[in-house]
């Protein structure tokens, strides 16, 4: 579960451009400066996979990546928050990804992505929520866990549970990640990889 093979596929526009719903797929998705191409570059062990911008917003597609010689699909969805662009490609780029997340039937967990060093943010609590009605499955990854002490990590991800546990009975799986020290990579590759597994086997029952 260290480096694997991983490599870019294709982007698709809207959902009608993705690849064959055959394979299990995972999406990563978060504000726009949380630090996602860093941890799917670190996940994958591959540098460069998934290019790091200084710019917000840089995401504007459904970017997908085979990962483990045709095991599974990395997708890199594009970012919300403080992408400095029209409110025409805002609503554009929601109406893009609300589709994909309810209809895409091959999407087995999103992960959320959320910095570790701030309070719970109104817009990541907003998207945490509408997953929860919506029935979404997906996981909470709290990045750039290397910028402040271990303290204020375990004091900021509490502050997030019990935010959360005022409307949820059950939270969701919940990993804590540094891009810079790797670490969370296991974790989260054996997470996806016992998913997969499942995914095989409930569609080996549905044929």
């Amino acid at each position: 579960m260290n480096n694997r093979r991983a490599a870019f596929m294709i982007s698709a526009a809207d959902i009608t451009g993705c690849p064959q719903a055959r394979l299990p797929e995972y999406a990563f998705f978060g504000r726009s400066n949380v630090g996602k191409s860093s941890l799917i570059n670190m996940i994958t062990g591959v540098k460069n996979l998934a290019r790091t911008s200084a710019t917000p917003g840089k995401t504007q597609l459904l970017n997908y990546y085979m990962v483990d010689e045709d095991t599974w699909y990395l997708v890199d969805l594009p970012g919300y928050g403080y992408a400095k662009v029209s409110k025409k490609s805002r609503k554009n780029w929601e109406k893009i990804i609300r589709e994909y997340l309810l209809q895409r039937q091959s999407l087995v967990y999103t992960f959320i992505l959320v910095d570790t060093r701030h309070d719970p943010q109104k817009s990541d609590l907003e998207l945490i929520n509408w997953m929860g009605e919506e029935g979404l499955p997906f996981c909470l990854v709290f990045t750039k866990a290397d910028k402040i002490s271990r303290n204020a990590v375990r004091r900021n991800v509490d502050e997030y549970k019990k935010v959360l546990a005022e409307n949820w009975e059950e939270l969701p799986p919940i990993f804590i990640t540094s891009s810079h020290s790797g670490e969370g990579k296991s974790e989260i590759n054996t997470f996806i990889a016992t998913s997969n597994s499942e995914y095989s086997v409930l569609t080996e029952q549905k044929q």
